[in-house]
């Protein structure tokens, strides 16, 4: 290769990293095609300022994901690469998603969240609360240093689903599911590893570990789930350390993996030696009989639930089971990401749960998310949608001519908050699903709901003629 230098000045990390990291943009760019020889290492070395070994180190990090092959004496040449295989652009965390709002619109109806709907938690979270102060009043005064046993219990319990039952030695206590996931992805990546998602999942955990350094690989996934073969391709070409998915009821399009798609995902991940996140936090709110991943990988697989999609967001109580061997790197990595547990959430969410209160507030939860997705059902009859009785959001198909982004801007000018198909893609895909996620937990009333479903019905009936985005 002639008149050709890597750009260093991107990025962040080891020099070796970001000569890797430059080499390999330019060969999803097409700067560098299939079968173009690299620079000698002394050559580039020279040419950068940098010594022999940190472009050796480079050029392994290359072959390591799949792109390069080398061979003593011959050079270093680039691989070709299958149209399919090519990194994805991960998005700076600030860009992505389509929510460009923190503080929302108060005249607008909320179907863009999905805590638990409210059935009276308040009075009861109120008497826990009114106790906990008078029972623990220097704990609360002070930071947590020391986890009580019944804080694990508690995880223990909530957590258990189906055959699978962690034991107190496996469970983290956590400020809710997110900061449960992202201290395990904090505690056991390094800054330039890949995290394995899907084009769609919930995104925020995509967007948070890219502010904290780590990478995004895409996964192809279908009707039925993330796809196993392509879940081997990325790990062999990419060399994840960790993969996020939602086996059960996922986030946004409500897909369950079947038991032959689990077992074979747990195969590829033991081969590859790859971590996974099973986030079960809807999947604890359905009756799918399905074995969680982590019987199927019980060494590699970390479980994650909390009480905000079906008890109350407002407490921020989450744990997460994994093997012992993670549990103490996990620990530290949440106090490092959240600045600590605090006691008085914890003991709030703990004493819910082992009281047996959690469990009745998630089944009236149920029962009136139920009721709602029963007027979906009515309202909405003749639509594609995919929705589940006991879980608080839907998936909508748009019928032509719509877009995604188009039909929740017209939502939005009808006084109705829904989420289009980017705010969860993980990474830049070229994918288009023609979906949009809307919740059913968030208006006050059944009456609420039944009018922003009426909204989306006209739209949906009149097509783009009764949509015009001229002001």
């Amino acid at each position: 290769m002639t008149n050709w230098l890597p750009d260093l000045n991107a990025g962040s990390g080891p020099l070796y990293q970001r000569l890797a990291d430059s080499i390999e943009s330019d060969i999803d760019k097409g700067v560098i095609g299939a079968g173009a020889k690299l620079p000698p290492q002394r050559d580039l070395a020279y040419d950068v300022g940098a010594t022999v070994g940190t472009v050796g180190r480079a050029y392994q990090l290359l072959r390591e994901r799949g792109l390069v092959s080398g061979e003593v004496g011959r050079g270093t040449y680039v691989l070709t690469q299958r149209p399919d295989a090519a990194k994805p652009d991960f998005l700076e965390p600030v860009e992505q998603g389509t929510r460009s709002y923190f503080d929302v619109p108060r005249d607008k109806l909320r179907l863009d969240s999905t805590a638990a709907p409210d059935i009276g938690q308040g009075a009861i979270v109120a008497d826990v609360l009114s106790r906990t102060t008078q029972d623990y009043p220097h704990e609360i005064s002070s930071y947590t240093r020391d986890f009580p046993g019944r804080w694990f219990e508690a995880g223990r319990s909530w957590l258990s689903r189906n055959s699978f039952r962690p034991t107190a030695d496996t469970i983290v206590p956590t400020l809710g599911t997110h900061a449960a996931v992202m201290a395990a992805i904090a505690g056991l990546t390094t800054p330039g590893d890949y995290v394995v998602f899907e084009h769609l999942t919930y995104s925020q955990i995509s967007r948070s570990a890219g502010l904290i350094g780590r990478r995004t690989a895409l996964v192809a996934a279908d009707d039925e789930g993330i796809d196993p073969e392509d879940f081997e391709r990325v790990c062999a070409q990419k060399h994840p350390k960790i993969m996020f998915l939602m086996p059960t009821a996922k986030n946004p399009t409500l897909v369950t993996l079947s038991a032959t798609r689990r077992e074979a995902i747990a195969r590829v991940a033991r081969q590859y030696n790859v971590v996974l996140i099973e986030d079960d936090l809807y999947g604890g709110m359905t009756d799918d009989p399905t074995p969680l991943l982590a019987e199927y990988a019980p060494e590699r697989t970390i479980v994650a639930g909390g009480l905000s999609k079906s008890v109350a967001a407002g407490v921020r109580s989450g744990w997460l089971a994994c093997p012992p061997a993670y549990r103490h790197r996990i620990r530290v990595a949440h106090k490092m990401m959240t600045g600590g547990l605090a006691f008085l959430l914890a003991e709030v969410g703990s004493r819910l749960v082992l009281s047996g209160q959690a469990s009745e507030m998630r089944k009236r939860s149920i029962a009136e998310i139920s009721a709602r997705i029963a007027i979906v059902r009515e309202i909405l009859d003749g639509f594609d949608f995919k929705a589940l009785d006991n879980v608080p959001f839907v998936w909508l198909t748009l019928p032509d001519p719509w877009l995604s982004g188009t039909f929740k801007q017209a939502c939005l000018e009808h006084g109705v908050l829904i989420d289009d198909e980017d705010e969860f893609k993980a990474g830049r895909s070229e994918q288009v699903f023609l979906g949009v996620r809307f919740g059913v937990s968030q208006p006050e009333r059944r009456e609420d709901l039944t009018h922003g479903l009426a909204v989306i019905r006209r739209l949906l009936d009149e097509g783009r003629a009764g949509y015009d985005s001229f002001s």
